[in-house]
C-alpha cells in the first residue's frame, strides 16, 4: 500500500506537497522538522516531491522535469532487496532529481534495544541481537538461514552501508540527519547505478586495486569497514581530505573492531594469497584503488605500476609525515627499485623492519 504518513492532507496542501493518499498523523513535530530540513537543504524542489511510504519498486513512475523526486518514508532497514529498490528510483528519476530515504541506523537501533528492558535483560538482549542481525548476515555459512527466518525484514543497516549503497546505486550524497530516533538521507541522481554483484559485504573481502602495468586485481583482506565503503572514497576525500600517513582524515567507514585489526596487520594476512598468485612482491608500494591511485600526479602513477605493489610498503622505512612526503617517498623507493630491485628491496625490508620493533611503527 502506497501512503503519506507525515502530516495531514491540509497541513501537506499548505506548503505545497502533493501527496498519493493520506495517511494517519503520528509525531507531527519531528515530521516538521524534517520539512524544515528538507526546505533548507533543497529549497524549492521540496514543495515537488512525491512522498511515498512502500517497498512496492512496481509504483515508482518516471517523472518530468517539474518533479523534484522520491522521498520514502518506509525504512529502508526493512525493505528486502535495498539495492534493486534504489536501482528501480534511478531509473525512474532524471540526473540531478533527488532519492530522500529513512532509515534507523545501527547505533539508533542500539539505543532503543538498550532502552528497551532493564540493563539486566537489554544487554543480554542486545548481545544475542548483535549476533543473530550483525554476524549472521555477514557469514557465507549463516547468511542463508538468515534471510530464511528473517526475509531481509527490520536488517540492521550502519549510516556508512545506507550512504554506500546509494553511491553505488548511482546516487550522490547531499546530506544526511537525525530527526527524532531515525536518520533522514538526502541523495541525488548522478548516473546510472554500478550493478555491482560483489560489494563488500562478508568477513573477507576482495578489493579492486591497480597492479603491474595498470591491470586491475582482487586484493584479499579482512573487512574492517562497514560494507559498501569502497564507494565513498571521493564523498570521504571530499569532507575531509588526508592525513599523515596518506589516509583519510576522520574516516567514520571504520568499525570498531577495525582499528584494532589494523594496528597489528590482522586484516593484510589474507594478502598473502596475493603473494602467493604472484600478484604483489614482498616489498613495495600499497596496491591502491582507481580512486586514490587518481589522485597522484601523472608521473608516480607510472612508476607504480612499472612494478608489482608490495605486503611492506617503503612507508615503514622513510615514516613519511604528509602526503607530499608519502609521494617523495614512494616516488625515491620506486627509482631505486628500477636500477636495483634485490637489492633495494632488502635494503627497505629491514629498515622497515626496524621502525615497527624499535619505533613502534603500525599500520594506521
Amino acid at each position: 500500500m502506497q501512503e503519506n504518513i507525515l502530516i495531514s492532507q491540509d497541513q501537506l496542501e499548505d506548503n505545497g506537497i502533493s501527496v498519493h493518499e493520506k495517511g494517519a498523523v503520528k509525531d507531527s513535530g519531528s515530521k516538521f522538522d524534517l520539512l524544515q530540513y528538507l526546505e533548507q537543504k533543497i529549497g524549492s524542489d521540496t514543495v515537488s516531491l512525491e512522498w511515498f511510504r512502500t517497498d512496492d519498486i512496481e509504483l515508482f513512475q518516471p517523472t518530468d522535469s517539474d518533479t523534484g523526486g522520491f522521498i520514502c518514508t518506509q525504512k529502508i532497514n526493512s525493505i528486502i532487496r535495498v539495492n534493486k529498490f534504489f536501482e528501480a528510483a534511478n531509473h525512474c528519476l532524471q540526473e540531478g532529481q533527488y532519492l530522500v530515504i529513512t532509515l534507523e541506523t545501527k547505533d539508533q537501533r542500539k539505543e532503543r534495544l538498550l532502552q528497551k528492558f532493564p540493563k539486566l535483560v537489554s544487554y543480554p538482549y542486545y548481545s544475542l541481537d548483535f549476533v543473530l542481525k550483525r554476524v549472521f548476515p555477514k557469514m557465507k555459512l549463516t547468511r542463508k538461514i538468515y534471510f530464511a527466518i528473517t526475509k531481509g525484514k527490520n536488517r540492521v543497516i550502519s549510516l556508512t552501508e545506507a550512504l554506500g549503497r546509494l553511491v553505488s546505486c548511482g546516487f550522490e550524497i547531499v546530506d544526511h540527519k537525525q530527526i527524532g530516533n531515525l536518520t533522514y538521507v538526502i541523495s541525488k541522481k548522478q548516473r546510472k547505478p554500478f550493478f555491482d554483484m560483489q560489494p563488500t559485504y562478508g568477513a573477507i573481502v576482495k578489493l579492486r586495486r591497480i597492479g603491474y602495468r595498470g591491470e586491475i586485481f582482487d586484493v584479499y583482506k579482512v573487512r574492517t569497514m562497514y560494507p559498501y565503503s569502497e564507494y565513498l572514497q571521493d564523498y570521504v576525500y571530499s569532507l575531509n581530505n588526508l592525513e599523515e600517513g596518506g589516509k583519510f582524515k576522520n574516516d567514520f567507514r571504520t568499525t570498531s573492531y577495525g582499528e584494532f585489526f589494523r594496528r597489528f596487520w590482522i586484516d593484510e594476512l589474507p594478502m598473502l594469497v596475493n603473494w602467493f598468485k604472484g600478484q604483489m612482491k614482498l616489498v613495495g608500494v600499497r596496491p591502491l584503488s582507481e580512486q586514490y591511485f587518481y589522485l597522484y600526479p601523472k608521473e608516480i602513477q607510472n612508476l607504480r605500476i612499472s612494478s608489482k605493489p608490495g605486503l611492506v610498503p617503503p612507508y615503514y622505512a622513510d615514516l613519511p609525515r604528509g602526503m607530499d612526503e608519502i609521494l617523495e617517498s614512494e616516488k625515491r623507493y620506486l627509482e631505486a627499485y628500477k636500477l636495483n630491485p634485490i637489492k633495494t628491496d632488502i635494503r627497505y625490508f629491514f629498515k622497515a623492519f626496524k621502525n615497527i620493533l624499535i619505533t613502534g611503527a603500525r599500520s594506521r
